[in-house]
């Protein structure tokens, strides 16, 4: 994606007749969690409250992380999921997972939390009708790490995904591993031998580790009619996920442990996967809950970029990321027949020769999400590039954001969230000011010329320009069913 030198940053677009008003909440590296109105006002931060993600609850309490492990021993290990009130005050913490002792650090318990968790009460961890969060009791189900080995996988340490529910004391209730699991992933045997010589390996002081699946999300399936049609794969209890470098999106069954549902790594394999296109290094597949627009569908950011294992060619000399695309993609699948309900991309907005090349406007290749609001909008993170937008079924951007917050860095937006007002009693309900979309053709800054087309010369023996022009390659089609 090209960007720009010169660009607004702040709340770029809003209508608030078309769009779903409340505040969102965003985990800004290097400063906290940072809680916006729909203007872009900054209401709160809890600073340096780490979020992977952050979360509010009602009654304006945050969940997040309060420390992050250093990186030369793991990768991406938080220390411990946990909770704090409207004024920082510790709630509720967990860390009791596994005791570390990091040479040159002070030994200390911790979770290994990574990409995400869920308290009890709500499925998905953002506002959905009906169904809120616990917020001084119940369970939490909570993403974490673990370092072992698995020789049917690879000779090599692997960084392995477990998911692990506990309750309000800390105890460990129930802890799944996808190691355990490697048979039922649906690798093609040359998948399998380039994994085995390279399971995404990363360096740190101690050796390699790789990071072998890389899950990046975890969520109940919660109340739903597959289920209530009698389709036991999605029974409320069971556990949706996806793993990014191997482009798998699974149902686990939270009784059995046996994975019931399942798509990719092949989308060749099926009709209706083949519709669907390649899934690639894909985030925050969820299904939506019921009480929204598209319950039951399931909603999933599929970022493009690299992932995946196959065979080795010239783009990929060791089988490794051998998936590529340069645009990313938000699909709403229906979860029985792979039917593909609603998408969006960039050309989807776009017209003519311009559809042909935009698709790149619209592409974060690494983190990034999709939530379902209450009136069918959704709210995306493309959040390699920190811009957050509100579009209608319609594909109508009727909300867009950009984080003025360079100047702490690069500030990479893992996952957003929109919460209602109502979550926050301590602050009065702001005042929503329209934004119309600016008219980029006649914008100028300080000190630049008008630009407009002037100053033509006539040239002798011109025949001007056909209708249409012609180019190399052809616009991406939708596949005939």
């Amino acid at each position: 994606m090209g960007i720009p030198s010169v660009f607004p940053t702040g709340t770029t677009i809003y209508d608030p007749e078309k769009a779903w008003s409340g505040y969102t909440l965003m985990p800004i590296k290097k400063v906290g969690a940072v809680l916006i109105d729909m203007n872009g006002n900054v209401v709160k931060v809890w600073k340096d409250f780490q979020g992977f993600p952050n979360k509010l609850l009602p009654g304006g309490y945050c969940m997040g992380s309060l420390g992050v492990r250093d990186s030369d021993f793991s990768y991406q290990d938080q220390t411990d999921v946990a909770q704090v009130d409207w004024d920082g005050k510790l709630v509720w913490k967990f860390n009791h997972k596994e005791y570390i002792e990091d040479e040159g650090h002070e030994p200390m318990w911790m979770a290994r939390q990574h990409h995400d968790y869920q308290r009890e009460g709500n499925p998905v961890g953002y506002y959905v009708p009906g169904m809120e969060c616990k917020t001084d009791s119940g369970n939490t189900l909570i993403l974490c790490h673990e370092t072992l080995y698995n020789k049917r996988i690879s000779d090599k340490r692997l960084l392995d995904d477990c998911f692990i529910e506990v309750d309000w004391e800390g105890n460990i209730v129930w802890k799944w591993n996808i190691n355990e699991h490697f048979n039922e992933l649906g690798f093609s045997e040359v998948a399998k031998n380039a994994l085995f010589r390279n399971p995404n390996q990363h360096f740190v002081n101690d050796g390699e580790l790789a990071d072998w699946m890389h899950i990046n999300s975890m969520s109940l399936l919660g109340p739903n009619k597959w289920y209530d049609a009698g389709d036991e794969r999605f029974h409320p209890d069971n556990i949706i996920w996806d793993a990014r470098e191997a482009n798998i999106l699974g149902i686990t069954d939270r009784k059995t442990g046996k994975i019931v549902w399942k798509i990719g790594p092949d989308f060749t394999e099926s009709k209706e996967l083949r519709l669907m296109g390649q899934i690639i290094g894909q985030h925050h597949v969820h299904m939506i809950p019921r009480g929204l627009p598209g319950e039951g569908n399931i909603l999933i950011f599929d970022n493009g970029g690299w992932a995946g294992y196959g065979s080795p060619d010239r783009m990929s000399k060791d089988g490794t990321k051998v998936d590529i695309r340069d645009h990313s993609r938000v699909l709403e699948i229906n979860p029985v027949t792979l039917k593909v309900v609603w998408s969006f991309k960039a050309s989807d907005i776009s017209e003519g020769m311009m559809a042909l090349c935009q698709n790149t406007a619209f592409y974060s290749q690494l983190v990034s999400s999709a939530q379902r609001l209450p009136n069918g909008n959704t709210m995306i993170t493309e959040g390699s590039f920190a811009r957050l937008f509100e579009v209608t079924p319609d594909k109508e951007i009727v909300w867009e954001y950009r984080t003025p917050f360079d100047h702490v860095g690069h500030p990479m937006v893992y996952r957003a969230y929109r919460y209602p007002y109502e979550y926050v009693p301590q602050l009065e309900k702001p005042t929503e000011v329209p934004v119309p979309k600016l008219d980029i053709t006649t914008f100028r800054v300080p000190g630049a010329a008008e630009g407009m087309l002037a100053n033509f010369t006539e040239v002798e023996g011109t025949m001007g320009y056909t209708s249409a022009m012609a180019a190399c390659v052809t616009a991406e089609e939708e596949p005939e069913e």
